[in-house]
């Protein structure tokens, strides 16, 4: 997972197996990435961050740690591009005593909401994003299949598409104004999916 920051300028690549970040420049002149000074952030021992969401307003970016099951609020230095821990969050309920992985994470279009996917638990997690920020108030919802290594929201943000690898269906949800996860009933059948990408067509 390498994604681009708002801007164009900076790319972040999660290392999950030496728990770091790596902080890359964009040269737009020659296309090329150069190392950036700091050239990595260092995240908690055992955390295995997995994929980056930006925050479309904020200098924020807040990464799944898959081996956690958490995410991971980090601000975005304006001087270099680096990441700088802040707070976290965890992705599973307080009670579940089960074998479970992060996966996937993303932010609705206004930056309102933030979703991740638990693999094991088998759930999408939706939180609310105050006007700082700060996700809280989690809301699990499951993803009718097993082991959701990735899901995408429609380009309309409106409709949640959960890629469920294990039970081989990719299966859609309302989003609704609230921000709850309702079955449509629409389920996709296809074999192992690990990924969704919408083409907008002209």
């Amino acid at each position: 997972h390498i994604p681009i920051a708002p801007g164009g300028h900076h790319v972040h690549v999660p290392d999950k197996g030496t728990d770091r970040i790596h902080h890359f420049t964009y040269d737009s002149s020659s296309g090329h990435l150069l190392l950036s000074s700091p050239a990595a952030t260092t995240v908690r021992a055992g955390a295995g961050p997995r994929h980056i969401a930006y925050h479309p307003r904020l200098a924020l970016a807040y990464v799944v740690d898959e081996l956690s099951s958490q995410v991971t609020v980090h601000r975005i230095d304006p001087r270099n591009g680096s990441l700088v821990p802040h707070s976290w969050v965890p992705t599973l309920p307080s009670d579940f005593t089960g074998d479970s992985t992060a996966a996937e994470i993303q932010l609705s279009s206004d930056g309102r909401l933030l979703f991740a996917s638990n693999r094991g638990h088998d759930s999408i997690v939706t939180y609310r994003v105050d006007g700082d920020g700060t996700p809280h108030s989690p809301r699990w919802s499951p993803t009718t299949g097993q082991q959701p290594r990735f899901f995408a929201l429609d380009p309309t943000g409106s409709v949640l598409y959960a890629a469920n690898q294990a039970s081989h269906t990719i299966c859609a949800f309302r989003v609704t104004r609230a921000g709850h996860l309702e079955q449509t009933g629409r389920v996709i059948r296809t074999g192992s999916p690990v990924c969704v990408v919408f083409s907008h067509l002209i």
